[in-house]
């Protein structure tokens, strides 16, 4: 699947602004830029773009997360909200103290990640596919130029909210990618003792990978990062499944904060 692995920056255009001037201040191509918005024919003349539009940015020169670019006046909230995710989850991972006080031009790491229209695909595909509601990938993609939710175009990359939790989020692997035995789980978490918790389960419920632990690098009220591996102990039914990521209540054992990522093996 094409799933876009490179640093990327989410950019909203300010008056004045070029395709190129954008592309020179993020180490981008303009071709590049061109090709991802469909800022072409027959979608929009070629390279035309306003103030208020939202660009997806590649940096060629370096692989990497999704950052969103503060504008002008913007506030936190209507982040946290554009990717479906809590306000303090967003501010935690960024180490954010006061969400209120933000300035323009700054990056914002955000739970997302890009992936390139296929020939073939429609939104409410992609959302299945993803697990992913189509009202929250429609709104990480608002004001987009070629952004439509009647037409799209194979090429075009959309923005896909990471499911996440208050205390949880889940950096790899991401979904909808495939997994194999001993694959790698890195993430940030808000946690009591800073442990986090995971297991692998197929579609028809077969537990793939037990329960096993790990500990992140901090414990709450700090969202720490944390690091952990997924040893198959039994072969999948299925060729899709899910990684459970979650914590566990320190009075009755339940769990908690549950992220479920759909993968493939």
């Amino acid at each position: 699947m094409p799933i876009i692995m490179r640093k990327t920056y989410i950019y909203t255009v300010r008056p004045g602004e070029t395709v190129y001037s954008i592309a020179q201040r993020y180490r981008s191509s303009v071709q590049e830029i061109l090709r991802i918005n469909y800022l072409i024919p027959p979608v929009s003349d070629h390279g035309l773009i306003y103030p208020g539009n939202v660009l997806i940015v590649p940096d060629l020169s370096t692989a990497g997360r999704v950052s969103y670019i503060v504008n002008w006046g913007e506030v936190f909230n209507k982040i946290a909200f554009r990717f479906s995710t809590p306000l303090e989850l967003l501010s935690g991972i960024n180490s954010i103290a006061n969400p209120n006080v933000i300035n323009p031009n700054q990056q914002i790491n955000v739970p997302a990640f890009i992936y390139e229209i296929e020939l073939g695909d429609t939104l409410a595909g992609i959302a299945n596919r993803f697990d992913l509601s189509l009202v929250n990938l429609i709104r990480a993609n608002q004001g987009r130029p070629g952004f439509s939710v009647d037409v799209i175009w194979p090429g075009y990359q959309l923005v896909l909210p990471l499911p996440t939790t208050r205390n949880i989020v889940v950096w790899n692997p991401l979904p909808g990618t495939r997994v194999v035995n001993g694959q790698r789980i890195t993430g940030q978490a808000r946690a009591f003792e800073a442990t986090i918790l995971h297991q692998l389960r197929d579609m028809n419920g077969v537990i793939v990978s037990n329960e096993r632990f790990t500990s992140a690098d901090a414990g709450a009220p700090a969202y720490g990062n944390f690091y952990s591996s997924i040893p198959f102990d039994r072969f999948p039914t299925t060729s899709r499944g899910e990684l459970w990521v979650y914590t566990r209540s320190a009075n009755d054992g339940s769990i908690q904060d549950l992220i479920r990522t759909v993968v493939y093996f």
